[in-house]
């Protein structure tokens, strides 16, 4: 735990009876704190899945307000790379390595309507390409009810022509490029 002080007003909210700053103050607070990466998933989940924390604007008026502070360059970085619509630091921490490796941006969960008329979310979409970047933690495995619905989700998929590279934390950045490389090959073939 780091204790900040400040003379500034600073918004707070009440969760079970215990004073907590707002999520835009707690995002500022780790300006300095953590790198750019996680300023990132932290700015991600703001106006993320599965429901938004705090709206765009107010990201950007408080960006404004505090470019004054340690670490607001940082800051700045940090919002010119957020994105709506995350679930997880994982997939955020996916997306800034696929396009930091030179692939163009994904769309973060974004929709996918096949022909039958069944609506799939995917982790991260390359909609032209038709790949599906898709991050799986531990649960995607153990849990019985999300492993069948994955089966059928991908399975679903790649009969509608989607090619479905399924990563997980275990896989170090060179074999996840490596994955994702494979899929783009596969897709212009």
């Amino acid at each position: 735990m780091v204790g900040h002080t400040t003379e500034r007003p600073v918004e707070t909210r009440s969760i079970n009876g215990v004073r907590v700053v707002g999520p835009i103050a707690a995002w500022i607070g780790l300006c300095g704190l953590v790198g750019i990466d996680d300023l990132v998933a932290a700015g991600d989940r703001l106006i993320g899945l599965p429901y938004r924390l705090a709206a765009i604007e107010e990201i950007d008026a408080a960006v404004l307000a505090h470019a004054w502070r340690r670490g607001a360059r940082d800051l700045r970085a940090a919002r010119g790379l957020i994105r709506a619509d995350v679930y997880s630091p994982r997939e955020t921490r996916l997306r800034l390595l696929v396009t930091r490796a030179g692939y163009r941006e994904p769309e973060p969960n974004g929709r996918i309507r096949l022909a039958n008329g069944r609506v799939f979310r995917g982790d991260l979409v390359f909609r032209a390409e038709r790949v599906l970047l898709e991050y799986e933690g531990d649960h995607h495995r153990t849990d019985a009810t999300q492993w069948a619905r994955d089966l059928d989700r991908y399975n679903s998929l790649a009969a509608a022509g989607w090619i479905v590279v399924r990563l997980s934390g275990r896989m170090s950045d060179r074999e996840v490029l490596a994955a994702v490389g494979r899929a783009f090959e596969a897709a212009r073939a």
